[in-house]
C-alpha cells in the first residue's frame, strides 16, 4: 500500500483551481516553471470571473490539463500535455512539498505517457527541464527518457513511442504486477481495439501492450482470462463477476465488459493480486479473491 500511486483526472473543479493557486504562490514550487506568473494570473482571473463548479474547458485551452491525485484522491500536482503534430510536450508539477521524495513524479510521468501515447496518439514526448531541477531530471531519467539536447540552463528529454513500448514490455513499473493474456485472447482483444474509439479504450490498449502473452494451454489456472468468473473485492465489497466481450456484457448479471473500468482492471491478474485503480470518479482498491471458472482450465478453448 505504500508504493507510489498516481491517477490523472481531466476534470478540473473550482476547488482544484484554488489548490493550484496555493501551489503557485510557493516559490519553491514555481522557481523552475518558465510560465508560472502567467499561469498564476490566469487561474486567479478564472476563479474571480467564472462562478462555475467545473472549469475543465478553461484549463484545456492550448493543451490538455490533468490534476494528479494520490490513492486517497487527494490532489498532489498537475500535468499539462501540449500536442503539436506528432510530438507532445509534457509539463509536470508536484505541488505540495510534503509529497516530494515519494516518487510520485515518476508515477505521474508514467500515467501521462499512457495518455499521450494511447489516447492522444503522440509519437514522441518531450520534457524541457531546468538544469538545476534535480528532482525532475531524476524522475524523467528514471522513467526512461533520454537527453536529446541541452543549453547551460535547459535540458530537453525525449521518449519515443517505440522506446516506450519496449520499456512497457521489458521494464514494467515497479509498483505494477505482471499480467497474463492468452494468445487467443490477445488476438481477439486487438481485433476489438481496431473497432473501438481509441480514447474510450486506451487503458485496455495499455494493459494489452504490457501483458505477457502465453499459450492458452499453459496459462496458470488462477489467472483472470476472458470469459472467466471470479470473486473480486472492491474496497470492502466482494462481488462475483464474469469478464466478457462487450457484446456479452450484462451488468445486472455481473457480466462485465473488458472495456469497462473494472473489466479492464482485472484482466490478466492472478488470485491474491491487489492494486489501486482509478474508476470514473474515485480510486478503488481491487483484489482478485478467487477464480471460480477459467475457460482454459476447463478445456473450453472455444470460448
Amino acid at each position: 500500500m505504500n508504493k507510489p500511486f498516481i491517477s490523472l483526472c481531466p476534470e478540473i473543479t473550482r476547488a482544484d483551481a484554488l489548490t493550484l493557486m496555493d501551489w503557485l504562490e510557493d516559490e519553491s514550487v514555481t522557481c523552475y516553471l518558465s510560465d508560472s506568473r502567467h499561469v498564476s494570473r490566469f487561474i486567479e482571473q478564472v476563479v474571480n470571473r467564472v462562478q462555475l463548479p467545473i472549469l475543465t474547458h478553461l484549463f484545456n485551452q492550448g493543451g490538455r490539463f490533468f490534476m494528479a491525485y494520490d490513492r486517497h484522491d487527494a490532489p498532489v500536482g498537475f500535468v499539462r500535455l501540449v500536442k503539436t503534430g506528432p510530438t507532445c510536450e509534457m509539463v509536470l508539477v508536484i505541488g505540495n512539498r510534503d509529497n516530494w521524495g515519494r516518487k510520485l513524479g515518476a508515477s505521474a510521468i508514467r500515467e501521462a505517457m499512457k495518455l499521450a501515447f494511447f489516447e492522444m496518439r503522440a509519437e514522441k514526448i518531450i520534457a524541457k527541464i531546468h538544469a538545476d531541477n534535480a528532482r525532475s531530471l531524476k524522475a524523467f531519467e528514471r522513467s526512461g527518457f533520454l537527453l536529446e539536447s541541452q543549453t547551460p540552463t535547459l535540458k530537453s528529454f525525449a521518449m519515443t513511442l517505440d522506446r516506450y513500448l519496449r520499456f512497457l514490455r521489458e521494464s514494467p513499473a515497479e509498483h505494477a504486477a505482471e499480467i497474463y493474456i492468452t494468445e487467443i485472447d490477445n488476438t481477439r482483444l486487438r481485433s476489438l481495439l481496431a473497432l473501438e474509439h481509441a480514447s474510450d479504450v486506451f487503458e485496455l490498449e495499455h494493459e494489452i501492450e504490457r501483458a505477457i502473452v502465453v499459450d492458452p494451454r499453459q496459462v496458470a489456472q488462477d489467472v483472470v482470462t476472458m470469459n472467466s468468473r471470479a470473486l473480486v473485492q472492491l474496497d470492502d465489497e466482494e462481488v462475483e463477476v464474469a469478464l466478457v466481450y462487450p457484446e456479452d456484457a450484462d451488468d445486472s448479471a455481473g457480466k462485465l465488459s473488458v472495456c469497462s473500468g473494472i473489466g479492464t482492471a482485472i484482466l490478466g491478474y492472478r488470485e491474491g493480486d491487489a492494486f489501486d485503480w482509478r474508476m470514473t470518479n474515485r480510486t478503488r482498491r481491487v483484489r482478485i479473491g478467487k477464480v471460480l471458472y477459467q475457460p482454459e482450465a476447463a478445456g473450453d478453448f472455444h470460448l
